[in-house]
């Protein structure tokens, strides 16, 4: 990136945000909000998604605030129905039988926060995943092998899953956990209203 960086701080302990973070070549460290997140079905998940991202983005925001933070909270939908991170096992095995041959939803809320100049950017991204017939022995390999007790349905479309998804409308970016390029648009926007 040529134009000048905007101090950047990646709230989130996420490795795989990090890591999607160095493709814009923006420089950024991170500090991982750590906040609590209580799921409640009937409750709106996009809703969700924004404010748990706001609410992260904020607290590093009050320790931070000559910085831009920002932060990024994914869930997956079922139906309506709201699937985070599997506690242990057994609740991985039965998110991924749930989701076997269907469409889910992928929601990730982005939030970008600059104290100092009362910036406050919320959005949200969606993206819709369908996966193929997942066998049961597929499912334990998967769970036992890769371990995705710290990704939202239980899954990480970058990893060994990759092969078992049919089909994906919508940014690709997002399913891993960070909206890369709807990121980029909002970083681009502050960058301009700062010149």
């Amino acid at each position: 990136m040529n134009s000048p960086a905007l101090p950047l701080i990646l709230a989130s302990a996420s490795p795989r945000r990090a890591e999607l973070m160095k493709l814009t070549g923006i420089p950024f460290q991170v500090e991982p909000a750590r906040i609590r997140e209580d799921f409640h079905n009937g409750d709106d998940p996009a809703d969700l998604a924004e404010t748990y991202a706001a609410a992260k983005a904020r607290v590093i925001a009050k320790r931070f605030p000559d910085r831009l933070v920002v932060g990024a909270d994914t869930i997956v939908v079922l139906d309506g129905h709201i699937l985070g991170k599997p506690a242990d096992r057994e609740a991985a095995i039965r998110m991924l039988q749930a989701l076997s041959g269907r469409t889910h939803t992928v929601i990730t809320g982005l939030a970008l926060t600059w104290q100092r100049q009362h910036v406050q950017r919320v959005d949200h991204v969606s993206t819709d995943v369908t996966f193929y017939a997942l066998s049961e022995d597929e499912i334990r390999y998967y769970v036992d092998h890769y371990r995705p007790f710290d990704k939202a349905g239980s899954y990480g479309i970058q990893d060994w899953f990759a092969q078992r998804v049919r089909h994906i409308s919508g940014c690709f970016y997002n399913v891993v956990g960070f909206p890369l390029s709807r990121f980029y648009e909002h970083y681009r926007s502050i960058l301009v209203t700062q010149e």
